[in-house]
Parts: C-alpha cells; structure tokens; sequence
C-alpha cells in the first residue's frame, strides 16, 4: 500500500489506444538508442544495496579485477538477502554465508577493531571479497574469463576449474555462474540506456483489462479472490501472462532486471516506491509503467486498479524486467 500524492481524474477511462501509442512510440525511439552496457567503472544502482552495506561493497567490489561492486553486491544477495543472521541448513553464517570452517582459514578482520567476526558485515563483506580474489588468483592461467572462473571455483572448487580447463561441465556450477552474472546487472548502475524489454506490451496489456478492479490485500487474481490483487500481486501476473515468472514481493521483483533512470522510463517497466529511497529492501508499492509519467497498479485497500503518476515523493526506481534476470532470482531472500 501506498501514500496517495495526486488525485487522477477520469483516469480509468484512458482507452487501450493511449496506451499502445505510448507503447510503440516509445519504443521506436528507444530501439534507436539502446546500445547495451557501455565500458568503463562499475557502479551501484540506486538504492540496490542497503545504505548501511552500500560503501562496504563499493569499496571492497574493487579489491582485485576480477570481482566489481555489482559482482558482490549479486554474491551477497543471492547468499543472504542482506541479512547478517542468517544460518543456512548447511550452518553457513551471516550475510557472506561463510561455512565456520571457511571463515577460519579465509576470514579476515575488515574493519580492522582486531576480532574476525563472521556475523558482522564489517569483517564478512570484506572476507567475501578477499576469498573472491584469491581464488580467482588460483585459476587466473585458466583458459576463459577469469571472472567466471572465480566463480565456478567458488561453488565447484578450485581443482575442478583447472582440471576441467573453464568452468566445469556441472549443472549446479553453471547455473551458479550464470544467475550470479546476470543478478550482477540488477545491482549495477547503468553506463547507457537499457535494452527494451520484449513482453512490456503484452504485460501492459494484461494489466490494462485488470483496470476498475478492487484491491484485495494479498491478492493473486485467483478465482477464489474474486479476481482481485495487491499491488505486487498485478505486476507478478502481469508478467506471469507472458511466461516470466516474478517473486511475489514488490522488493524482490525490484531485482528482476537492470534499473534504468527515471527519464529512460519505457512502458512496461515495473516501477517501486519506498519511505526509505536508501534501501530497495524496503520497498512497499509496486507499478508497471505505461508511458506519459502514469502506470497502472492496485493502490490501497478500498480503491481499484486504475492509472497513477510516477512522479510523487516516494518514487524509488525502476526495473526493466528481463526474463534471464527472474530466473536468477533466489527463491527466498
């Protein structure tokens, strides 16, 4: 639920037309200039990492070439979702997920008070980044990318990537390569405009003939409900309608791709909105993007899916949803 700003009048009667002229104009301009990623430094999206970890992993993504911020930003997030107590069944610890064994022989003191702590982010942060580094030292005269490489050692060993010349022919290693790679894009900060998302209209579509229904609090769109959603419900089943499959909640779905800024808005991204505009863990609203500064979401208790302004106080961001970047996501974070 979220804070009303403006009061849209007759907005529910903007027709289907409104919303495809918007679609494809739009799109035929930023087919036109989206380029992908562009080279240089790796910073942070907005509000993607915690502002209490934000300068830690900043810092330490830059300790050895072969990690960057949003490298380890993805790490941590896939391992705890930022929480620093966490206890995995495996007896992983804190929010580098360090296994007690691991931690004594690679945990270091980061903030230098003299105690290797594997519960404080001070110390865990910092020792995931090292171990990143060492092992990449370890399999740097592999053939292939040596970012890769440091991964597959990370889950597979060390042994396995040198024996098997690259990242071993293990389903679970790749698999962890490839959602770390593609999770390190929803943490960086674009350098150019973003690749248009494929299923955007067909979302916006599936939205559009929800508008005039009520909200429901943890609504699905399930028969049972009524047909009725919340806000992350809509946006979830938006996406779901054309196979992509998003987390439930808002602050997770904030993860499920790469974040352009407010004046690359495209229709069909998902847009987010938070109290806090530090931290995407606490986002609280969700909408998907229609074009002309509007979306259409399921508000508050007792209104109905209708269009809204982007432009309000609590705007945090945006993600441009990307059905590689769904599937990266941990199943719980």
């Amino acid at each position: 639920m979220r804070k009303v700003w403006v009061a849209v009048g007759a907005a529910v009667g903007l027709g289907l037309s409104f919303v495809m002229l918007l679609v494809v104009g739009v799109y035929i301009v930023a087919g036109n200039l989206a380029n992908g990623v562009g080279a240089g430094g790796v910073g942070l999206a907005k509000g993607a990492v915690p502002a209490a970890y934000r300068t830690l992993v900043q810092r330490w993504g830059n300790l050895c070439s072969a990690i960057d911020p949003a490298l380890l930003a993805a790490q941590l997030y896939q391992e705890s979702g930022w929480d620093p107590n966490i206890v995995s069944r495996a007896d992983a610890r804190g929010i580098a997920q360090f296994i007690p064994g691991t931690w004594a022989t690679h945990g270091i003191d980061g903030n230098g008070d003299g105690k290797r702590d594997i519960w404080d982010p001070n110390d865990a942060i910092p020792s995931a980044a090292s171990y990143d580094c060492e092992l990449a030292k370890y399999v740097k005269d592999v053939p292939g990318d040596t970012s890769d490489n440091m991964l597959a050692a990370y889950n597979a060993g060390a042994y396995r990537v040198i024996k098997a010349g690259g990242v071993p022919p293990i389903r679970e290693t790749q698999n962890y390569v490839k959602v770390i790679r593609t999770l390190a894009k929803s943490f960086a900060a674009p350098v150019t405009r973003v690749d248009p998302s494929r299923q955007a209209a067909a979302a916006i579509t599936y939205a559009q003939n929800k508008l005039g229904t009520p909200y429901l609090w943890g609504g699905n769109g399930t028969a049972d409900q009524g047909g009725r959603f919340d806000c992350s419900g809509l946006t979830k089943a938006s996406y779901d309608s054309v196979g992509v499959s998003l987390p439930r909640v808002a602050n997770d779905q904030y993860n499920a791709g790469p974040h352009p800024g407010r004046e690359e808005l495209l229709p069909g991204d998902l847009v987010f909105f938070s109290d806090d505009l530090t931290n995407s863990r606490a986002i609280r609203h969700v909408g998907i993007y229609v074009g002309g500064g509007y979306m259409i979401d399921a508000p508050r208790s007792g209104a109905v899916i209708r269009f809204d302004p982007v432009d309000t106080p609590d705007y945090f961001g945006a993600t441009r949803v990307t059905a590689d970047g769904a599937k990266a996501l941990p199943t719980s974070v």
